[in-house]
């Protein structure tokens, strides 16, 4: 069974439905934040193994959150996937090079929730 607590940062209500779902499918914990700001506070309190963070969120998006959270000393250990809907061609390198440690695309494909998750947190099955 898997082990690790996940921080899920997505402002979509069906995205954060179906991440979480899957991850507690698999076995794993689960803190969901729907803003950047929410999901800093989080990261920083309750230290997950691995955040999922959205790009495009309302207020704070999550290259500047994702930056926050690498230049802070406590959370900086922390990988951060970012999730987004920008799939252009670039769009994968251009985000790994701002500092994020995995992408995943938008819409999510089901399959990949685990593979991905399973290259931050080993798993115990």
């Amino acid at each position: 069974m898997a082990t690790g607590l996940i921080l899920i940062v997505e402002d979509n209500p069906r995205n954060l439905k179906l991440i979480r779902d899957v991850l507690q499918f698999r076995g794993y914990t689960t803190l969901e934040a729907e803003t950047a700001e929410a999901g800093v506070t989080l990261a920083q309190d309750r230290q997950p193994a691995l955040i999922l963070m959205d790009v495009q969120l309302p207020g704070m998006d999550g290259c500047t959150a994702m930056q926050l959270l690498k230049a802070d000393a406590s959370t900086q250990h922390i990988p951060i996937v970012a999730m987004t809907a920008l799939a252009m061609k670039g769009d994968r390198e251009r985000l790994l090079e701002q500092g994020f440690d995995g992408y995943m695309s938008k819409p999510i494909a089901i399959k990949e929730i685990p593979q991905l998750v399973a290259r931050y947190i080993p798993t115990s099955d």
